[in-house]
């Protein structure tokens, strides 16, 4: 399974790049594969636990969704402003 992993602002710093693409083993839910990125490092865990998902560019409030191959997860830090 294919999945594109595209991160923004916080994110990609913590991750130090802007887009990935993995090649998973297994079919995951989002909730695994953000386990797995969190895996990586303590950097960017502490961002990933506050982040939100979008899935094709449709918000994901359900975590346990499995992920679908070729499908893009946005990884969308807490954004300041006004």
């Amino acid at each position: 399974m294919t999945v594109t992993v595209r991160y923004f602002a916080a994110a990609r710093a913590a991750a130090g790049i802007e887009t990935e693409t993995l090649q998973l083993q297994k079919e995951l839910t989002l909730a695994a594969l953000v386990q797995q990125l969190s895996a990586r490092g303590p950097e960017l865990a502490k961002v990933l636990a506050r982040c939100s998902f979008l899935c094709d560019e449709v918000a994901v409030r359900d975590l346990d969704r499995p992920l679908k191959t070729n499908q893009t997860v946005d990884v969308l830090p807490p954004f300041a402003g006004g």
